[in-house]
């Protein structure tokens, strides 16, 4: 079950991403002019998405993909031009409903199904992919390592999925988020340790029939933040 902490976070996620932050993000994640700020985090998205789609085969044809946590769905789409039948689901409806009208030409709309939800429980279905990109960044280890247990529990072959690691640019920037006023705050990145993380990874019990695959970090200005791959043992 998820912790108290976590469920807390997901419904300052919740929140942040329905409401207040919606039109910053539509933009964020389409071709419309932004800040410098916002074109380094854009550009570092788009590197981290092309790692964590060059983990999963070119050719999904007849493999299923839950895209947890996932957005305006680009990565969704990318996967379905693959062949993959994609299950989307994400917190915020406002983001879900984004990614269904934004739905290319080219997609059948068949072969994405557009959820709002839990990323954590996402029916009895089960997936050969599992990919959580920046969906768990807000979180702490602890609570990452029991997220990836009930992920894995879904996932045949593969989950990929991406943390914040600590480093001393990126911990610098979440003390100075915290003095912000609270109402003006977006919902805090949690950076975490990466040898700690993966430690824990390589031995909670939960996660016994998995081991750790590739890894990629990517920097680009204000964008932090580091892929990992679990490969089913």
């Amino acid at each position: 079950m998820p912790t108290a902490t976590f469920a807390q976070r997901r419904g300052q996620l919740e929140a942040y991403f329905d409401r207040t932050a919606v039109e910053a993000w539509a933009r964020l994640t389409s071709d419309a002019p932004v800040s410098r700020i916002r074109a380094t985090v854009r550009a570092g998205r788009e590197r981290m998405r092309a790692t964590l789609l060059s983990w999963l085969p070119d050719d999904m044809s007849g493999r299923t993909l839950l895209d947890a946590g996932c957005g305006t769905g680009l990565l969704a789409v990318e996967a379905a031009r693959r062949g993959a039948q994609v299950t989307a689901i994400d917190v915020s409806p406002t983001l879900v409903k984004l990614a269904a009208e934004r739905l290319p030409a080219d997609i059948d709309p068949a072969r994405i199904d557009f959820r709002v939800g839990d990323m954590l429980e996402p029916g009895a279905q089960r997936f050969d992919h599992v990919v959580a990109m920046d969906s768990l960044i807000h979180y702490r280890t602890d609570d990452i390592v029991r997220a990836l247990g009930k992920l894995t529990a879904h996932a045949e072959r593969s989950v990929v999925f991406t943390f914040a690691p600590r480093t001393p640019a990126l911990a610098a920037m979440h003390a100075v988020g915290k003095l912000f006023p609270r109402g003006d705050r977006a919902p805090a990145i949690e950076p975490v340790g990466e040898r700690r993380l993966q430690r824990r990874l390589a031995t909670d019990g939960s996660l016994a029939d998995w081991r750790l695959g590739r890894q990629q970090r990517i920097v680009s200005g204000f964008y932090t933040s580091q892929g990992q791959e679990l490969v089913r043992r």
